[in-house]
């Protein structure tokens, strides 16, 4: 059903913009504006010019009603916002890496192992 007026929508806004550039200004055509004396319009002087206004303020309505019906919550949308705030789904205990060592170097028993035991090389003698 939701779909069904998208298609509505988008169909109404194409015969929307196709009416709307049939129709000629009310103040002339551009060739009027600069000297031309010759009417450009497609249907004559006013022989359709009264169905492209009607089928002009009915596609309007239409356009009108139907953006609104879209901006009201509940009729089949859902935010784009609330899809990322979705949690994320836990990795599976074999895609999970390999935990390391958990021991820190101060709690090592082997002096050695400590790099402030190992003797730093401007210490020792030269040769």
């Amino acid at each position: 059903m939701f779909i069904a007026l998208k298609v509505i929508f988008v169909l109404v806004c194409l015969f929307l913009i196709l009416v709307v550039l049939l129709q000629s200004g009310k103040g002339g055509d551009v060739a009027a504006a600069f000297g031309g004396s010759g009417s450009q319009t497609a249907f004559g002087p006013r022989g359709a010019q009264k169905p492209l206004e009607k089928a002009t303020v009915i596609a309007a309505m239409i356009f009108m009603f139907l953006a609104l019906l879209f901006s009201l919550p509940g009729i089949g949308t859902h935010s784009v916002v609330d899809e990322g705030a979705s949690p994320s789904p836990k990795p599976s205990p074999a895609s999970r890496p390999a935990a390391a060592p958990t021991a820190s170097p101060a709690a090592s028993p082997t002096a050695a192992a400590s790099p402030a035991a190992a003797p730093s090389p401007a210490a020792s003698p030269a040769k």
